[in-house]
């Protein structure tokens, strides 16, 4: 290695086994303090109770975000929490007569600034990643590129926010002979507090992506906003193409491109069906690299690393071999169905113990069944120190794991002290010729492992088997959205989240797991079969079903579910269930017909409605609502006042004529967006969750679903033959046709055929060709470059694909078949 690994003067190895409470007083900048405890000890930052399994250690946050974390202070006391960093000033610690507190002006960036008096003690190379895109996955290869050579430690996955940067340099020591740590920013004015976390003394610079995106004016803007990181490093990586001119002048930069000026200039490239080859020259040198890609942002990526590699002292050599031996990242974890009544979770492309602590709490979230097992990996590259040890035993110790199944021959002689159901294998192909013997059955599986151990393949042979047509959803994009519209509203008003209609084709017990681990107030359901499964599956927020039928009253209440009242007759019916089962305060959601016209109680029922009421003792109201016509459309703006006006007259009669208080409710996601006025107690989001929202105004939404198939046959048909039945798809030219594996049994709508679809095949558009069928359809992919076996997105932009059909999103998401296989990832 060059100097450029090397540390300067000599190093202070500070283990950050403890820090005292009073020694860090000062750095916090504190507007006042109460130290009751002053000589208390902890080790690990804290700011989120659900994720809390035990706070002795811990240094408690109340961050200030869509939710405020001073609500949840008793709750991380209860968990042993004695050290508390605050911001409100009014908060009331009388009762934590034992603990210390410590005000500020703001909670996160005392939370910054402690982690950079950590950082004054780390003396190794940090080397800092920023751009637009390529971050992630440039610091993974790194990492995978340098194992063996370096003891890397690397920030997990995506941490690369104010927070995620915070927790990532937290966890790092002088123990590693280089940091990796990734930085990114969505707005002017942010990189400064992540520079002085970071401090790195190398930087790398992946792309510049489009102007007028993410919070900046300009492309200039952005760039020199991101280049704030890199103030006090010594070089800067970048691939020229991506820097403005004048940036390219400073001594520091270090590139690569096509230029004469370029460090490492790309003398030719040739790509083949699997890979490309590079002709390239560093410092004078000529030599060529294989790189197992073929798309330009992987080749770009790969290009980056090689450059790092280079100036860091690796050889030519070395970096041909293992660049050759690069795979694409999958960096999200998977939730699929498994065999046997089991969910499995697959995150079995990279194990260190902070990527193993973000699995370990997923796994805790779920909670469709009782069993929680492990399947972990040896940590390539780690040496399996006391120290390190002992940390793998913390963050194990931190789920109840009925099993753990370890595999790597060094995990035979260590001796465990906590007393789990444990099993250990030398090898991935040991526990493969094994497998039978063990039992997953009613239990959820996390798998978690560095990628030469290949426990995908253990992944396979445990998931169910469906066609390759497959809907994947982005768990961590549900969350995006759910913090988006509620930063819409205010703390006090509560969320309640539509996952009828399968949560609107992204799935039951896995959304509403995520919705329940995010503290929404409500679950609402169709019909109550939606309601049982969710219960069987583990949830127990409240759960209010919309369309309650006489039949399923027994499973109402055996489900703890609360029904929608929308008229006399479904009340009657209601209440004299009740009082034959001799059942007092059952919670009821009454319905008001304010314009919509589809349920709810009219004007003229509202008598009849409180006279019932009044009359019996079997149903307590929880929530009086009702259903917003046009709350996104500007012509209807007077119609929508009508119905508050209308509602909250009924609404108030109600609670007059019953002398006690319940939840009103009006606003669908629409309403969350253009009518704050109507936000009353409790909002109610539907479509908007799962990404859509037909004028989401100022919100930033994520799809989170994305349909995808493969192509399974390419023909060559001549001019003038047709495609499909009833032969309406002529060609008029010499084509190539790819036939997909979807069809309208999958629920990709007839109407979608001859040409109306459009799928996205390798970053390009093609057109449906012929009618569609049951399973298949055909494509024309005459024109862009495919083979058999690529994917296939089914709805690039599925707004516009339902525009052209006449439909909604909510009709494509709703109406994608069962049959299609979910995955679940949570980035």
């Amino acid at each position: 290695m060059t100097d450029l690994l090397k540390n300067n003067g000599e190093i202070c190895m500070n283990n950050k086994d403890m820090y005292i409470i009073n020694d860090i007083v000062k750095v916090f900048e504190p507007i006042k303090t109460v130290l009751t405890q002053p000589n208390l000890t902890f080790s690990r930052l804290s700011y989120d109770t659900r994720k809390m399994h035990t706070g002795a250690d811990s240094l408690f946050f109340a961050l200030q975000g869509q939710q405020d974390g001073h609500r949840f202070v008793y709750e991380a006391y209860q968990k042993g929490v004695r050290n508390f960093i605050v911001s409100d000033l009014a908060l009331n610690v009388e009762n934590f007569q034992d603990a210390n507190f410590i005000w500020v002006k703001n909670t996160l960036r005392a939370l910054q600034s402690l982690v950079s008096l950590h950082r004054n003690s780390i003396q190794i190379p940090v080397i800092g990643i920023t751009g637009s895109n390529g971050k992630t996955i440039v610091k993974e290869w790194l990492s995978q590129l340098l194992k063996g050579l370096k003891k890397v430690y690397q920030s997990p996955k995506s941490y690369n926010s104010q927070l995620g940067v915070a927790l990532s340099l937290w966890d790092l020591t002088n123990d590693y002979d280089v940091a990796l740590i990734e930085a990114g920013i969505s707005t002017v004015d942010e990189m400064h507090y992540l520079e002085e976390m970071i401090r790195p003394s190398l930087g790398i610079f992946t792309s510049l992506g489009p102007a007028h995106r993410e919070g900046f004016v300009s492309k200039e803007v952005k760039l020199a906003e991101k280049w704030n990181l890199f103030i006090r490093s010594k070089k800067i990586f970048v691939p020229s193409a991506q820097v403005l001119n004048e940036y390219l002048s400073n001594e520091r930069i270090v590139s690569w491109g096509v230029s004469n000026t370029d460090i490492l200039r790309v003398l030719a490239i040739h790509s083949y069906e699997l890979y490309t080859q590079v002709h390239l020259s560093y410092r004078n040198y000529d030599f060529e690299l294989s790189i197992p890609f073929i798309d330009k942002a992987s080749i770009d990526n790969a290009l980056t690393c090689v450059l790092v590699l280079l100036e860091i002292g690796v050889s030519i050599d070395i970096i041909r071999d293992r660049i050759a031996l690069l795979k694409p990242l999958d960096m999200r974890l998977q939730l699929k169905m498994g065999k046997n009544n089991s969910s499995i979770i697959d995150d079995s492309y990279s194990n260190d113990l902070a990527s193993l602590n973000i699995a370990l709490d997923f796994l805790n979230q779920q909670n469709q069944y009782d069993k929680k097992k492990l399947i972990l990996s040896d940590f390539e590259g780690e040496e399996l120190t006391a120290k390190f040890l002992n940390k793998l035993h913390q963050v194990l110790s931190t789920v109840q794991l009925d099993e753990i199944i370890l595999v790597g021959g060094r995990f035979k002689s260590m001796v465990f002290d906590f007393s789990r159901n444990i099993h250990v294998y030398e090898s991935t192909e040991d526990l493969l010729s094994n497998l039978s013997q063990l039992n997953f059955k009613d239990s959820v599986v996390l798998i978690k492992g560095a990628r030469k151990y290949k426990l995908e393949t253990i992944s396979r042979l445990l998931t169910e088997k469906s066609h390759e047509t497959i809907l994947q959803i982005n768990l961590k994009s549900l969350e995006h959205n759910l913090k988006q519209y509620r930063s819409k509203i205010d703390s006090s008003v509560k969320m309640m989240a539509m996952v009828k209609a399968f949560s609107y084709g992204s799935g039951s017990y896995e959304v509403a797991n995520i919705l329940q681990f995010n503290n929404v107030d409500y679950l609402t359901v169709a019909f109550v079969d939606e309601g049982s499964e969710l219960r069987r599956s583990g949830i127990k927020l409240p759960i209010m079903v919309l369309s309650p039928h006489e039949s399923a009253i027994d499973d109402i209440l055996e489900y703890n579910l609360e029904p929608e009242i929308y008229s006399v007759r479904i009340l009657k019916v209601f209440v004299q269930y009740l009082k034959n089962k001799n059942i007092n305060d059952y919670p009821v959601h009454i319905k008001l017909d304010t314009g919509m016209h589809r349920l709810g109680f009219m004007d003229n029922e509202i008598d009849e409605l409180l006279l019932i009421l009044k009359n019996q003792k079997e149903v307590r109201i929880k929530s009086v609502f009702s259903h917003l016509v046009g709350a996104g459309v500007e012509s209807l703006k007077d119609f929508t006042a009508k119905q508050f006006l209308q509602f909250n007259s009924n609404a108030d009669k109600i609670n007059t004529a019953l002398g006690y208080s319940f939840l009103k409710h009006i606003c669908n996601t629409s309403g969350i967006v253009h009518h704050p006025e109507g936000h009353m107690d409790m909002v109610r989001l539907g479509i908007g969750l799962y990404g859509f929202d037909m004028n989401p105004k100022e919100l930033t939404l994520e799809q989170v679903g994305v349909l995808k198939t493969t192509i399974t046959q390419i023909k060559h048909i001549p001019k003038d033959e047709t495609i499909g039945y009833d032969r309406k798809g002529l060609l008029t030219r010499d084509s190539i046709i790819a036939t997909v594996k979807i069809g309208y049994a999958d629920g990709y709508s007839r109407r979608f055929g001859n040409g109306v679809g459009e799928m996205e095949i390798n970053g390009q558009l093609v057109q449906t060709v012929g009618n569609i069928c049951m399973d298949m359809c055909m494509l024309d992919i005459t024109d862009i470059e495919a083979k058999e076996g690529d994917e296939v997105i089914v709805f690039p932009d599925m707004a516009l694909a339902a525009q052209n059909i006449g439909t909604i999103p909510y009709e494509l998401l709703t109406g994608i078949s069962s049959r299609v296989k979910r995955v679940y990832y949570y980035e």
